[in-house]
């Protein structure tokens, strides 16, 4: 029945739980039985140019749409394989997941290698990478979002006054009507994190893995620690990396986002004041910050060249997760203090085009949207995001109006079929949770958060440092040694510790 109601980068970039209680599930063997063995082949164009030049394999996994019919409809997931290097020291599988919900991971692993992962890790792991359910190559879903489209980012705009965030609602029922108009195939309702989590079991009986090890970045801890908590029998060491702080990314959690922020820029304005020779930002941090509020408040009044405030605040939380983009972030903000309109056209025609077209976004928007409403209810009532809103921009000057104004969550057409996923604190002692203590999108406390829902289960290594993602996308000696010992020895850490910055 229908009613009302990551890590990646820039606009794109915020594109994130069980069937349990109420629904018996099949035995294990019953489970493995009927689930058919992966069969290796080549993968897909795409994969093989972004994942040049290590050579992947993939399969294809037939999964439940439905769990409640597990013999209905059937959809498919492409996953994707890089073998263990020296099978002499093959230990089993390492699941992979890049955030989201929305990030496709094909080609993860390959990034990985890439970037330093140990082959210490490749020695002795199958990294096994995938598009989850509604994602790229694996069955994918479409709310139909166009280049031209109102709604272009999984984060609200910033709301100047009450009068944005009624606007605003207007934009986010369209989205959610969007989403439900362009739904034929009644597939919306069924991606939640818990069905995702299911999927991951039946990839794991595919591989003909009696257990999965699991490395997931943003979002990708959501989706790990409802395994964990869902399968804890099945799950073998366990590392969620940048964490949301939950099984699922509800109202609250979004509202964090305007906390990392205010605790991650102060890094850049250290860095650009440092650099105010050649920026012209301010020769203190504290100056700096106030060029960001200068620029902001005056482009709210008067956008240049189709940049207005609410896109400037957007695209410094976007360029905050990484500092090889203070450079370029940098270089916006001089544009922008200096009414550049050349450089302010080629910035907005590098984010949104009008000519109509299916936007490239429009897969991960989709289920970013699908999986957040699905999870858990949202008010739906407009006024509590007016007043969330209005605390917020108080609390969180920096971005706190955005981050709190509504979503299509508050009209999406369908109920979650059942509660987000419990965390699971009476399972073996296997998850390392990994927290940069300046994180924009994923601040310190989420972390904290999910240490405490785990118990004795988890230990926290919490990294001085500033960034999203830790373990080889950051460069943190301490957190990389820390995270290949646990991958590669099975050595967690004894207490709760903390990495000093290099």
């Amino acid at each position: 029945m229908k009613r009302q109601g990551s890590v990646s980068q820039s606009l794109a970039l915020v594109a994130v739980l069980g069937l349990g209680g109420s629904l018996a599930t099949a035995p294990a063997a019953a489970e493995e039985r009927r689930t058919p063995q992966a069969e290796w082949g080549q993968c897909p164009d795409d994969v093989v140019a972004e994942a040049a030049p290590t050579e992947l394999q993939c399969a294809t996994v037939p999964v439940p749409l439905d769990y409640a019919d597990p013999e209905g409809e059937q959809i498919d997931l492409s996953v994707s394989r890089l073998a263990a290097a020296d099978p002499d020291k093959r230990r089993g599988v390492l699941m992979l997941n890049p955030g989201g919900p929305g990030g496709s991971g094909l080609a993860l692993s390959a990034l990985l290698v890439a970037q330093g992962l140990p082959t210490s890790v490749t020695d002795r792991y199958d990294l096994i990478g995938m598009d989850t359910r509604g994602i790229g190559h694996s069955t994918p879903v479409s709310c139909g979002f166009t280049t031209d489209s109102p709604y272009y980012s999984n984060i609200p705009p910033y709301a100047v006054d009450d009068a944005a965030v009624t606007a605003q609602a207007k934009v986010a029922e369209q989205a959610a009507e969007q989403c439900a108009d362009n739904d034929r195939d009644d597939r919306l309702r069924h991606l939640t994190t818990a069905n995702t989590a299911r999927d991951l079991d039946r990839i794991r009986a595919a591989l003909d893995e009696e257990k999965t090890s699991y490395l997931g970045y943003s979002y990708g801890t959501a989706l790990g620690a409802a395994y964990a908590s869902m399968f804890p029998e099945r799950a073998d060491r366990i590392v969620l990396d940048s964490n949301i702080g939950a099984t699922h990314l509800d109202r609250d959690g979004l509202r964090r986002y305007a906390l990392g922020m205010e605790q991650t820029l102060p890094d850049f304005a250290k860095w650009a004041a440092r650099r105010h020779d050649s920026y012209g930002l301010g020769r203190t941090p504290q100056q700096v910050r106030a060029s960001y509020l200068t620029i902001a408040g005056r482009l709210d009044k008067a956008p240049v060249a189709g940049i207005g405030g609410s896109l400037f605040r957007l695209l410094t939380f976007g360029h905050l997760f990484k500092q090889t983009q203070y450079p370029q972030l940098a270089q916006t903000w001089q544009a922008m203090l200096e009414g550049d309109e050349a450089a302010a056209r080629d910035l907005s025609a590098a984010q949104k085009t009008a000519d109509g077209a299916l936007s490239p976004n429009d897969n991960a928007l989709t289920v970013f949207l699908s999986v957040t409403c699905n999870d858990v209810e949202w008010p739906e009532d407009v006024t509590a995001y007016r007043q969330g809103v209005a605390e917020d921009r108080e609390r969180y000057p920096l971005f706190g109006a955005a981050t709190a104004n509504i979503t299509p969550c508050a009209f999406w057409p369908y109920t979650p079929t059942e509660p987000p996923v419990k965390i699971d604190a009476e399972g073996p002692r296997n998850v390392l949770l990994l927290q940069n203590r300046r994180d924009a999108s994923t601040p310190h406390r989420g972390g904290k958060m999910l240490r405490e829902k785990f118990g004795d289960r988890a230990r926290l290594v919490s990294v001085d440092d500033s960034g999203h993602g830790v373990y080889v996308l950051g460069n943190n000696s301490c957190a990389l040694n820390t995270t290949t010992r646990y991958l590669v020895e099975g050595e967690m850490p004894t207490k709760d510790a903390l990495c000093r910055a290099d």
